[in-house]
């Protein structure tokens, strides 16, 4: 289904608030001073901070190859994963390729997505990054509803997030570039799994 040209452009103004106060370009996006990185809910892994940045849990959003994501995507997995990045950020870029091989290495029943902020009117070079990295899943480039909001509650790229099947973002963030990012992901989506009662995942070799 394709989006509403509207939709594209306000998704476009919203999102260069995170750019221009996202990413410096230096290899590592610092954690903000006031971005908690404990826990506050009493224990409760499964809400952690990224609650504290919206939902998905009614959306639509328009993909790099055309087609439509939404909360029905999110609805089909236990978990899924969405890395919010730009093609001005130089850590987002350089993490890409690790990035490709951790979504190729999930099992069927966790999902990561991309959501480049700036791809809408760039989908050449976003693909051509992506092709770059190897990266074959799904790259979103505009989108409405909670997926607006969400963005636009933003600071920092890349920043990565964890939603559970009924579109609640569970754990903590995950800001900046991470210097093991296949052992930082499964860590946290274990631990997201686990508090929701599911089975925590290898991956494939």
């Amino acid at each position: 289904m394709k989006k509403p040209r509207f939709l594209t452009l306000l998704f476009c103004a919203l999102l260069s608030v995170v750019l221009l106060a996202g990413c410096s370009g230096k290899e590592e996006s610092p954690v903000p001073p006031e971005q908690p990185v404990q826990n506050t809910d009493g224990g409760n892994s499964s809400a952690g901070t990224a609650a504290e940045l919206g939902c998905l849990k009614s959306f639509s959003a328009g993909t790099l190859g055309g087609g439509s994501f939404t909360q029905d995507d999110i609805t089909a997995k236990d978990l899924t994963i969405i890395n919010f990045w730009s093609l001005t950020c130089g850590p987002c870029i350089a993490e890409m390729p690790d990035l490709a091989a951790f979504a190729k290495a999930l099992p069927d029943n966790v999902q990561l997505v991309t959501v480049c902020l700036d791809g809408a009117g760039n989908e050449e070079r976003t693909a051509e990054i992506l092709e770059e990295a190897g990266f074959e899943g799904i790259t979103i480039i505009s989108g409405d509803g909670d997926l607006l909001s969400l963005a636009g509650n933003l600071i920092y790229t890349p920043t990565t997030l964890l939603a559970d099947s009924e579109g609640n973002l569970v754990s903590d963030a995950i800001i900046g570039r991470q210097e093991d990012l296949s052992a930082t992901f499964l860590a946290a989506v274990n631990a997201a799994l686990e508090s929701g009662g599911k089975e925590e995942i290898r991956l494939d070799e």
